[in-house]
């Protein structure tokens, strides 16, 4: 509207300046022969629509005449509506002038938004009251209508809605206290099949192989829940819930005696695998590195010579990304840049496995 406004009083002015060399008797036919054309226009034009450009204009040139001339002249519109006009264009430009240029509350601090969504995340049961509430403990000023309307922005429904926890959060929030096994095939070379049943820890990411057998009983599974029950003892493990699948091997006595040593079984769905997916990815993870590089000859060489192994490795070597590169039972060192370490690298490697596995250590470690 501005521009428009702006051309159309540059357009006046020199439509002005082209009237000054003009007689008078030339400026009033010229008034004459346009008053007959806007007769004319007026037969066969409705109502016509004025822009705000054009109220302006009509204003500002007409403002001065007094009301008996303005009834005088032959115009679209009537006289009380010019002068209308005018004082409208006062009170908007009055209006302007007094009203700050910012209007309502100034808008929430970023951090503070920050903050709102933070709890809500960290926080599915807390609704806006409840996280205005912990603000105000913070001694940080918002009102809960504010926190309300953050949330709303965000798409976050209310707290009931948010209590409900996923799978994948469980897990996350009870690492510390959790395990998970399961059992797995592999055959011999002769087409034998053997059993391993393997824990896990999810925090640490240790495993745990307690036995291979060819003939799953009953008294063996159990033993197995009174060898596992042993060995968390003795490594101080604060465990208490162990993940596993519905498969049949899983007797009530093995579950009973976890519960007296006071681990809860956690049963995955039927044909959810990810809902096991530490164990079931470990157990990839030994079928590409091991088992499928090996010729198993027996129990015993499954057992000794490269389970055993394996878990070695595992545990004491192999890096994991969920650990930061680090391994389950060894942290990881100090890294280093000087240049002189840097220049004369001295790493020598240790085979296992006849070199299935390769371990890589600096040379002054393989030393000492």
């Amino acid at each position: 509207m501005l521009l428009r406004l702006a051309y159309l009083a540059a357009t006046n002015a020199f439509a002005f300046l082209r009237l000054l060399p003009m007689s008078d008797r030339d400026k009033d036919i010229e008034i004459l022969a346009l008053r007959h054309q806007l007769l004319v226009l007026q037969r066969q034009v409705g109502k016509p629509t004025f822009t705000d450009t054009d109220r302006a204009i009509l204003a500002g040139l007409l403002h001065h005449l007094p009301m008996n001339k303005l009834r005088q002249l032959l115009l679209l519109v009537r006289p009380d509506t010019i002068m209308r006009w005018h004082r409208n264009l006062l009170e908007r430009r009055h209006a302007v002038s007094c009203v700050p240029k910012r209007r309502g509350r100034p808008p929430t601090a970023r951090s503070i938004r920050a903050l709102v969504l933070r709890l809500a995340r960290e926080n599915t049961s807390w609704g806006y009251r409840r996280i205005h509430g912990e603000l105000a403990a913070l001694g940080i000023k918002v009102t809960a209508s504010t926190v309300w309307e953050i949330l709303k922005e965000h798409g976050i429904p209310p707290a009931p809605q948010r209590q409900d926890t996923t799978w994948a959060d469980f897990l996350r929030s009870q690492a510390h206290a959790l395990l998970a096994c399961d059992f797995f095939e592999t055959r011999t070379l002769i087409g034998a099949h053997l059993y391993v049943f393997a824990v896990i820890e999810h925090s640490t990411r240790r495993i745990r192989i307690l036995g291979v057998t060819a003939h799953p009983t009953a008294q063996w599974v159990a033993q197995l829940g009174r060898n596992l029950v042993m060995d968390l003892e003795d490594a101080g493990s604060n465990a208490r819930l162990l993940i596993r699948d519905r498969d049949s091997k899983f007797t009530a006595a093995f579950d009973a005696m976890l519960t007296d040593a006071g681990l809860e079984t956690v049963r995955s769905g039927i044909r959810v695998p990810r809902m096991n997916s530490t164990m079931e990815r470990w157990i990839q993870t030994c079928r590409h590195e091991l088992l499928d590089r090996t010729l198993i000859w027996n129990h015993r060489h499954l057992l000794h010579a490269s389970l055993h192994e394996f878990e070695t490795y595992y545990n004491q070597h192999r890096t994991h990304r969920t650990l930061r590169q680090a391994a389950p039972l060894r942290p990881l060192p100090e890294p280093t840049s000087a240049p002189e370490h840097v220049r004369h690298l001295e790493v020598r490697r240790r085979d296992r496995l006849g070199g299935i596995l390769h371990e890589y250590q600096p040379a002054l470690d393989q030393a000492g």
